[in-house]
């Protein structure tokens, strides 16, 4: 018989289970979010991104009421950071403009942001797990499941998702709090990882399992790191 650590985390309710769930958000940043940001001088859906912010509030309210570790992530990509595959790759599609430049407005948190004591995750590639510190903290709290949300859906969120998977967290795609540059990458992305990596959920059913069972609970995850990593 497994040990109960091992027990298979089979339903939604027991996925985002505030003991051992995290919800985190994925560059939620005015260069991807925002009007006059990086995505919508490139030609980006900015409209559909934007749809994403009022689910999304109401799921980090929900979730810091039921007690479930928030993680901030934050793309940084100053050039140092930029290296020569990430500018080739920019060049071939004609997006060399800089974007998340540290201090810049562009980096900054767009409409949501930390709350004292939650965790930011600096991250200069696609997969925040790129910066072990991630996977330090979550483990330091006990988190077995990760809830995704934030841009885009089909780079950041998914690769993180993937790598997340592939060091063996549960991973939820919660759909309406997750955008990408158009519906169609969005929708294929998700398919993508309903079918490969994880389960792909709706965010008011999330919300509804957290108020019918631990809405009001105390926190159960007190930072232990320092609030940037």
């Amino acid at each position: 018989m497994a040990e109960p650590s091992e027990a298979l985390l089979s339903t939604l309710a027991e996925r985002a289970a505030p003991a051992h769930a995290a919800l985190v958000v994925v560059d939620v940043q005015n260069d991807f979010v925002a009007e006059n940001g990086f995505f919508h001088r490139v030609g980006s859906d900015i409209a559909t991104v934007q749809r994403i912010m009022p689910p999304l509030e109401r799921l980090i309210a929900a979730a810091r009421a039921a007690g479930v570790l928030v993680v901030f992530i934050q793309a940084i990509y100053d050039a140092p950071y930029v290296s020569a595959p990430m500018r080739e790759r920019n060049r071939r599609r004609k997006a060399e403009m800089p974007r998340c430049i540290t201090g810049s407005w562009g980096a900054d948190f767009h409409r949501v942001k930390p709350a004292p004591g939650e965790p930011v995750v600096i991250k200069h590639r696609y997969s925040a797990f790129t910066n072990p510190e991630l996977d330090k903290l979550l483990k330091a709290r006990g988190i077995r499941s990760l809830l995704l949300s934030g841009v885009a859906t089909d780079v950041c969120v998914e690769s993180t998702g993937r790598d997340g998977y592939f060091i063996d967290y549960y991973v939820t795609m919660i759909g309406d709090c997750c955008a990408a540059g158009s519906q169609s990458d969005h929708q294929g992305a998700l398919d993508r990882f309903a079918r490969d990596y994880g389960v792909v959920a709706n965010s008011s059913d999330i919300i509804a399992g957290w108020q019918g069972e631990t809405a009001g609970a105390e926190p159960r995850h007190a930072a232990a790191a320092p609030e940037r990593v």
